[in-house]
């Protein structure tokens, strides 16, 4: 058995929880979720606690055991306080630009990329080269923090390009004369 699956999910006070068979709904402060897992697991509410116990004892349902808990430990929490991911831009004439639902970026191209947020994200924009994202769906803020890294990846020798705050960027040293 999975040690991350066995452990029990805490609700806090403020969020309701509605299981229906394979069905998850989340509902707090922030908003809703909803979620449909894979059967095999039985899912057991008691006195604000939730208990996910497989049905079988195979290999693949062991797998999935501690990432359907995980998921809807993150559905609660997002919910609850909600997630964020950070992004910074480093180089020359590199910024962003907020229009609306869309993300206007200079990143050296020719042109400007514009990228559309999708519903269930908010992003802000505190310098020209810092741009946050928030939203309650832990899995899609990062999918979008991804799809905006990979428009221009940091390179290797002076860092330019989009990176998260928080990753490190090891620099490799150029070429040298003779």
């Amino acid at each position: 058995m999975s040690r991350i699956g066995k452990k029990i999910i805490e609700i806090p006070k403020g969020i309701e929880v509605n299981i229906d068979s394979n069905n998850v709904s989340v509902k707090g402060p922030k908003g809703s979720l909803q979620r449909t897992f894979r059967s095999g697991f039985e899912f057991k509410m008691n006195d604000g606690t939730i208990v996910i116990t497989p049905l079988a004892d195979s290999k693949e349902i062991g797998a999935l055991h501690g990432l359907t808990r995980t998921l809807i430990s993150n559905m609660i929490e997002g919910v609850n306080k909600g997630f964020e991911k950070s992004l910074e831009i480093n180089g020359v004439g590199y910024k962003v630009q907020l229009q609306g639902r869309n993300l206007l970026l200079n990143l050296g191209f020719s042109h400007p990329v514009n990228y559309p947020l999708p519903d269930g994200v908010e992003a802000t924009i505190e310098k020209q080269t810092a741009i946050t994202l928030k939203g309650i769906d832990k899995e899609l803020i990062g999918l979008v923090a991804s799809n905006i890294r990979s428009l221009r990846e940091p390179e290797p020798y002076k860092g330019k390009g989009i990176k998260y705050k928080n990753e490190r960027i090891i620099k490799k040293e150029g070429k040298t004369g003779k």
